[in-house]
C-alpha cells in the first residue's frame, strides 16, 4: 500500500504528516510526502516568468525535509523499514496532489483541514475540499 500526504509547513499539515505516518507504519504502507509549488506565472516581453525560481524550489525542498524528519519522529523506534519518499510538485495544489496520487497508484491521501492561507478559508480549506472533490481514493482530512 502507498499513502500520500501533502504538506505546506502549517501546523495542520504537520498533523496530517504525523497521522499518515502512524497509519503507514501500522499497515506496512509506504509514505510519500509532497509539497506543491504554486507558481504565479506572468508574461514579460513574451517570456514566461516564474517568481521565486530556485529560491521557491529550495524552500519547498526544506519543507519536505522537515516533514520527513517529523514523520520519522512520529513512529516508534522499532519501525525500521518504513519507506518515506518526498516529492516536490508544481501547479494548483488540489490538482497536483490528486493527479500525483493517481499517477503513483496511491491508496489514500492525507491533508490538513487548512493550510497557511486560513484567513481566506472558513470550515474546511479550499485545497482540502478540492482534494476531496477530485480524488479517486479515500481522503483523510486532519485537524
Amino acid at each position: 500500500m502507498r499513502y500520500l500526504v501533502a504538506t505546506d509547513g502549517s501546523e495542520e499539515s504537520d498533523e496530517a504528516v504525523r497521522f499518515a505516518t502512524t497509519q503507514a507504519a501500522a499497515l506496512d504502507a509506504s509514505l510519500v510526502i509532497v509539497h506543491v509549488l504554486q507558481p504565479e506565472a506572468t508574461l514579460s516581453g513574451g517570456e514566461l516568468i516564474l517568481p521565486g525560481g530556485d529560491k521557491a524550489t529550495e524552500i519547498g525542498n526544506q519543507l519536505l525535509e522537515q516533514a520527513k524528519q517529523l514523520a520519522v519522529q512520529s513512529v516508534d523506534e522499532s519501525v525500521e523499514d518504513l519507506s518515506i519518499e518526498t516529492q516536490l510538485l508544481a501547479g494548483r495544489p488540489a490538482d497536483a496532489i490528486t493527479e500525483h496520487a493517481q499517477e503513483t497508484d496511491a491508496d489514500a491521501i492525507y491533508v490538513g483541514h487548512r493550510g497557511l492561507s486560513e484567513e481566506r478559508e472558513q470550515v474546511v480549506g479550499s485545497v482540502a475540499k478540492n482534494v476531496i472533490d477530485k480524488a479517486t481514493v479515500p481522503v483523510t482530512v486532519t485537524r
